[in-house]
C-alpha cells in the first residue's frame, strides 16, 4: 500500500464507519462513508488515494488530490501558524509545509510551487517549496531540442528558473521569451543547451532550420487566406507575432528573410505582400 499515491484495493469489510480495503498483503485501510461510490460492495476493487488523518493513520479517499508523491504542483496557502503553512490540496486534511521546507516565508492566500514528499523523520506526508532539493543534479538524460514540459518558477536577472519534467531545474532566458509567462504556469519547452557544469538552458521553441521551414509555410498560408497581404512586418511586436503565428520574433524574422530572398514576398512599411 503506497502512501501518497493511487492504489487499487479490494473491498473486504462493510462496517458502519465505512468500507475496509485491503492490498495483496492483507494490509487494510478505511474508506469513510461519504467517499464510497454508490453501489460498491464487498469483493469490488476501487482505485483510491492513500494519505494520513490527523493522527497519522492511513486513510483512503476516492477524491482526487491536486498533487501526488514526488510530483510538483501549484497550491494555495489556506493558513499559517507558528509551525508552518497549510495548503489546500483538495482533501479533507490540509497539506503541511514546515518552515524549514519553505524557500521563502509563505503567506496566506498566495500560491506556491511545491513538491509532495514523505518526511521520514515525522513519518508523514509533507510539502516543500525548496524545489532544488528534490530535482536531479547530474546524470542528465536529456538531448538537444528534446521536447519537455516546463513549470515556470522564480524570476532571475537572466530570465526564469524552470522545473523540467518534474526532474531537473533549468533556465529560460529573457531573450528566449516571446510570449507572456507567469510563475506557476506549465509550458511546452525544448532543450537548448546542456552546459559543461550541468546547467540546462531551455527555450519555448524548437531550434534549427527545420523550425524556420515550418514557419515559412505558416506565413505563406496566412498570406493566401488574407488575399496576399498581412498588416505585419519585421518591426511587429513579438507578442503580436506569437498571437498570429505561434512563433518567436526571431524565427519570424528569419522566415521573412528567407521568403524575401526567394522572392516570394515583399516587405513594405504597411506590411507583407505576396509577390505576384
Amino acid at each position: 500500500m503506497e502512501l501518497g499515491k493511487y492504489n487499487t484495493l479490494k473491498v473486504v469489510k462493510d462496517l458502519p464507519q465505512g468500507l475496509y480495503l485491503a492490498d495483496a498483503e492483507a494490509n487494510e485501510v478505511l474508506l469513510i462513508g461519504k467517499d464510497i461510490p454508490e453501489g460498491t460492495s464487498v469483493g469490488d476493487e476501487l482505485e483510491v488515494f492513500i494519505y494520513q488523518d490527523n493522527e497519522n493513520r492511513l486513510i483512503a479517499t476516492t477524491k482526487t488530490p491536486n498533487v501526488v508523491l514526488d510530483e510538483f504542483a501549484v497550491l494555495k496557502v489556506k493558513d499559517v501558524n507558528g509551525h508552518g503553512a497549510f495548503l489546500d490540496w483538495g482533501l479533507e486534511k490540509d497539506l503541511f509545509v514546515p518552515y524549514a521546507e519553505q524557500r521563502s516565508r509563505m503567506e496566506e492566500g498566495r500560491y506556491y510551487i511545491v513538491i509532495l514528499f514523505y518526511d521520514e523523520e515525522s513519518d508523514r506526508l509533507a510539502a516543500s517549496s525548496k524545489y532544488g532539493d528534490f530535482t536531479v543534479d547530474g546524470d542528465i538524460d536529456l538531448k538537444y531540442n528534446q521536447e519537455v514540459e516546463i513549470l515556470i518558477a522564480d524570476r532571475t536577472d537572466l530570465g526564469y528558473n524552470v522545473i523540467i519534467d518534474s526532474e531537473f531545474v533549468g533556465l529560460l532566458y529573457n531573450s528566449d521569451i516571446f510570449k507572456k509567462v507567469r510563475y506557476g504556469e506549465y509550458h511546452k519547452g525544448f532543450i537548448k543547451n546542456i552546459r559543461e557544469d550541468g546547467k540546462i538552458d531551455v527555450t519555448l521553441q524548437k531550434q534549427g532550420y527545420k523550425n524556420v521551414e515550418a514557419s515559412l509555410q505558416k506565413i505563406l498560408d496566412k498570406l493566401e487566406r488574407n488575399n496576399g497581404y498581412l498588416n505585419m512586418n519585421d518591426k511587429s511586436d513579438p507578442e503580436i507575432v506569437y498571437e498570429v503565428f505561434g512563433m518567436s520574433k526571431k524565427t519570424f524574422k528569419k522566415a521573412l528573410g528567407s521568403l524575401y530572398k526567394q522572392r516570394l514576398i515583399e516587405i513594405k512599411k504597411d506590411g507583407i505582400h505576396t509577390v505576384k
